[in-house]
């Protein structure tokens, strides 16, 4: 059983996922942007010109809430949405000049973040801690998994 301890390993580990979470929106207010906007971004970024129902699927978010996010970005100028000239049903996502901008300072708010997170750790205290936090995911993923069958 789970101690609720607040020394006790989840509970560390919730403070953790709160104040690096608490440390991001304070960056991010700065540059006008919300938490769920960075990794979009940064997907087009990498690949322009995605349809919206690919960036749900990479994004891991649901179509309704990956419209009403790129709707609210449009309004900033971060993207453009154009129709598939190939499918008129397909709405493809363009990152646009101001968008690389905030991709590019959003990157840099993450590497400060992560410098913050392990400044003082060696290089294999972060591999064991990444090794650790790969078997984590694994086992969430597990869980979920066999909760759907």
């Amino acid at each position: 059983m789970v101690s609720w301890d607040r020394d006790s390993l989840f509970a560390l580990f919730f403070q953790v996922i709160k104040l690096q979470h608490k440390r991001m929106h304070s960056y991010l207010e700065k540059i006008n942007i919300y938490p769920g906007q960075p990794p979009l971004l940064m997907a087009l970024n990498f690949k322009d010109g995605q349809s919206q129902k690919e960036l749900a699927e990479k994004l891991a978010i649901k179509p309704a809430t990956i419209t009403v996010m790129i709707g609210r970005m449009e309004k900033a100028e971060l993207v453009t949405r154009k129709q598939d000239p190939e499918d008129q049903r397909v709405s493809r996502v363009y990152i646009t000049e101001k968008g690389r901008e905030i991709c590019k300072q959003s990157m840099e708010i993450v590497d400060c973040i992560s410098e913050e997170c392990f400044s003082n750790f060696t290089e294999e205290e972060k591999a064991l801690l990444r090794r650790m936090f790969m078997q984590m995911r694994d086992n969430l993923i597990e869980a979920s998994n066999r909760k759907k069958d």
